[in-house]
């Protein structure tokens, strides 16, 4: 076992949860359902299914049924990574969007942000399948009865999703059939306030009646591409019929004796590795843990780490260098010369071919450890909701590039890049810690900093969880915490970094869920951590 630091310097109300079988997620009624199949004697994955489901009813500023999802699962021998994320329609290509909506300023086809030409085909509930398939040991509909409960009684509705909920109905609400879903009485709903998904529970039974077909060739899927075509869509029953979510083993990097794994591209998750690889040649254990000099050394990794990730990753079948050259030790020694301990640096790519979000665990007393995160992104997503289904879906089809020359240029049946990452730890192969920080661009700077804080400085999964973060901007400017001390953030300017002061800790600083093994033989169970920046909790029992 580990030996942490157990207090917590940081100001929280959370405090770690410790029993045999937990489950942790950002609403407490998720982690209430996934906890009532642990109950049954389902596996953590069935806990992680059920909680997932409800969880796109109670947190829908966040993810939904047209939502995409990824999942690493320890099955008690070896580590499988799961991808469901969703691909283009076949008609989408460079040509689609410059014709309908012509070229910007920089000479590239124009693509909306929201809308049904934002949105691809949805992987999270074939997700759910497929996990199931595998895994599962209660009947797949039995899981979706938490979420169909609630969907027709209702909910009240917590205050960090009221806020985000608030914030997103201005530019939202003339999306198809977003007003009509998600602002009853013409506005969103108050802190308190009962909100009710009924469209929700019938569509959930149809999924949990058919394994998740329903949605991909059932009357579910005829309506949501009549009305995705209605609205001046493009995809068809035969993109949603054709979908399937892949198999992967996912790709890892050693870290200070333990091994770090996360899903290969078209993920951001490689960064993480990355930025892991080149600390390794630093003694950030002599240095304070809150102190300016550790957080630049980790800004700068994380500064090269994204600077490879945007020019290169895309969807594996397109990238020009493979994941195994970007994470070369060779070549991630030779970025990590290039951190300056004196000063900040705008870095560019390197050149390794010469060398709106949830995120939820669970594990349960067999040993079986489940990372799973499944989003909708950006806040609802594309914000299009179909009537009398209540799926929402995503708008995924933003991380595609319009840029011809550019390995992720968007085409049909193509995954774009992608934000969420579910993350995991081990160490001399054994399972160590599922875990995850959602939020956008903050999850693999969340990885390596909360990686960093439990390895490197011992500080207990609760406390790394709560330590104040930055985040690095696609610009490279840096948002801070405002929870963060104000001796770092001036040494941190005094370094040349170019800093904002962010309260919003929401999307900006993500929210993380913690499940970390305290023994090998699991007769001490595990330790639990849910993050306060969300409504969230880690139960057990």
């Amino acid at each position: 076992m580990k030996q942490f630091n157990w207090n917590n310097p940081y100001p929280t109300i959370r405090i770690p949860v410790f029993a045999r079988n937990v489950v942790s997620t950002s609403h407490p009624l998720a982690a209430q359902a996934g906890l009532r199949m642990l109950l049954k004697g389902g596996s953590a994955v069935d806990a992680v299914i059920a909680a997932a489901a409800t969880i796109a009813l109670v947190e829908p500023v966040s993810c939904g049924l047209g939502g995409d999802a990824f999942s690493i699962v320890w099955d008690g021998k070896t580590l499988q990574g799961l991808n469901a994320s969703g691909y283009a329609p076949e008609a989408w290509n460079v040509d689609y969007f410059k014709n309908k909506y012509g070229v910007g300023a920089n000479g590239l086809a124009q693509a909306p942000k929201r809308g049904v030409d934002a949105i691809t085909v949805p992987g999270v509930v074939a997700g759910w399948a497929a996990l199931h398939e595998r895994y599962g040991k209660l009947p797949f509909a039995d899981l979706m009865v938490p979420a169909i409960e609630i969907a027709e009684r209702g909910y009240a509705v917590p205050p960090v999703v009221a806020q985000k909920w608030a914030a997103a109905v201005h530019e939202l609400k003339d999306q198809p059939g977003f007003a009509h879903t998600f602002m009853p009485n013409g506005r969103a709903p108050n802190v308190g306030e009962r909100f009710v998904f009924k469209d929700v529970a019938q569509t959930l039974r149809k999924i949990g009646a058919t394994k998740g077909r329903d949605l991909y060739e059932g009357e579910t899927a005829e309506k949501l591409v009549a009305f995705i075509r209605a609205n001046g869509g493009a995809h068809t029953l035969d993109d949603f019929r054709s979908y399937r979510p892949d198999w992967v083993t996912p790709i890892s990097k050693n870290y200070r004796g333990y091994t770090l794994h996360e899903i290969p591209p078209n993920g951001q998750g490689i960064s993480a590795l990355m930025a892991l690889g080149m600390l390794e040649h630093f003694d950030l254990s002599s240095l304070k843990v809150d102190s300016v000099e550790s957080q630049h050394i980790q800004i700068e990794a994380m500064k090269l780490a994204m600077a490879d990730l945007y020019r290169y990753v895309a969807d594996p079948r397109t990238m020009e260098v493979t994941p195994e050259q970007m994470l070369d030790d060779a070549y991630l020694a030779s970025r990590a010369k290039l951190i300056d301990p004196s000063r900040a640096t705008q870095f560019p790519p390197g050149n390794p071919s010469s060398g709106g979000t949830i995120y939820l665990t669970a594990a349960d007393e067999n040993g079986m450890m489940v990372s799973f995160i499944q989003s909708n992104y950006m806040g609802f997503g594309s914000g299009v909701v179909v009537p009398g289904t209540g799926v929402s879906f995503q708008n995924r089809g933003v991380g595609f590039s319009m840029d011809p020359k550019s390995a992720n240029v968007v085409a049909g049946h193509k995954r774009p890049f992608h934000t969420i990452i579910p993350g995991f730890l081990t160490k001399g192969g054994e399972p160590v810690m599922s875990f995850g920080v959602m939020g956008g661009d903050i999850q693999p700077q969340g990885h390596v900093q909360t990686v960093v804080r439990m390895l490197d400085y011992d500080q207990q999964p609760q406390a790394a969880c709560c330590a104040p973060r930055w985040k690095l901007n696609r610009d490279f400017t840096l948002d801070v915490e405002s929870s963060m001390r104000a001796q770092t953030i001036e040494g941190l300017k005094g370094l040349g970094h170019t800093l904002k002061a962010i309260d919003d800790p929401y999307m900006d600083f993500g929210s993380g869920q913690f499940i970390w093994r305290l023994s090998r033989d699991l007769e001490d169970g595990y330790v639990v951590a849910s993050d306060s920046r969300r409504d969230g909790q880690a139960v057990g029992f």
